[in-house]
């Protein structure tokens, strides 16, 4: 089964703007998250990376309280694209944890939001082994079984490579067969299009934003910091990451402010 993207066709009303008009433009933030579960002990490495249920739960009802609709980056599309305007945020999820369907799922359905799970399609069922040298404890990722139940409930599964792999250190071969294989991967097992992608560990070189258009995905998520405007690049967006240390203030602030728009 082989799924074609929708074409590629950015609306007239995406402006190449003057920075300082920017400044006017409707910010989506793009929450970036990885596992939701109880943190490992106090000197695990990548220990931030893991998210209290109990913190997700908070964050959720905060962004609900704030008027905000979580929405995958499926369902944010529209908004990217400036074809509506509202108050949205994106949810997404590096690498398809498990942890992410038991702890995540039941508080996204229960906001009635939309979340993206970006899949590692060479590890379905395994471990976060690429994080093994690390000394980062292993953790399962979803089978096909548990990610068809992801869907099911409403959500989006997104790309992350095949193997997780360090695109910036990969021939222009290897890297675009990482991006076009782990589409047709998921697609494939899944039944479904997969039209986004997330470069792993955040890096990649600049003409692979190209690359992953090419690919025939819609958009590809960084882990350069700051909230989206309509005009950004759609395979360069930026991303507002949620640690196990983001608090109720800091976390307003990432949202509402201009603070993860610093970085930009």
């Amino acid at each position: 089964m082989t799924f074609h993207a929708r074409p590629l066709r950015l609306p007239s009303n995406r402006p190449n703007l003057p920075h300082f008009a920017r400044r006017y433009l409707m910010r989506i933030p793009i929450l970036m998250y990885h596992q939701i579960d109880v943190p490992p002990p106090r000197g695990t490495p990548m220990r931030g990376m893991v998210v209290a249920p109990s913190s997700f739960a908070w964050q959720m009802r905060m962004l609900a309280l704030l008027g905000y609709r979580g929405l995958s980056m499926r369902d944010l599309m529209p908004y990217l694209l400036g074809q509506k305007t509202g108050k949205v945020a994106g949810i997404t999820f590096d690498d398809g944890y498990c942890n992410t369907l038991d702890q995540a799922l039941p508080v996204l359905k229960a906001r009635g939001f939309t979340a993206t799970s970006y899949v590692v399609s060479g590890a379905i069922g395994g471990t976060n082994a690429w994080d093994a040298a690390q000394g980062v404890p292993a953790a399962r990722l979803m089978d096909l079984a548990q990610l068809r139940a992801w869907l099911a409930a409403g959500m989006d599964v997104g790309s992350h490579t095949r193997d997780h792999a360090d695109l910036a250190k990969l021939d222009e071969a290897a890297a675009r067969a990482q991006m076009v294989g782990a589409k047709s991967d998921l697609e494939q097992a899944l039944g479904v299009a997969v039209e986004h992608f997330c470069y792993p560990y955040g890096r990649y070189l600049p003409q692979q934003a190209d690359w992953a258009r090419e690919a025939g995905y819609l958009t590809a998520t960084t882990v350069a910091r700051g909230r989206v405007v309509t005009t950004d690049n759609l395979w360069r967006l930026p991303r507002v990451l949620v640690s196990r240390a983001t608090h109720p203030g800091y976390f307003f602030l990432k949202l509402v402010t201009g603070y993860e728009d610093r970085y930009r």
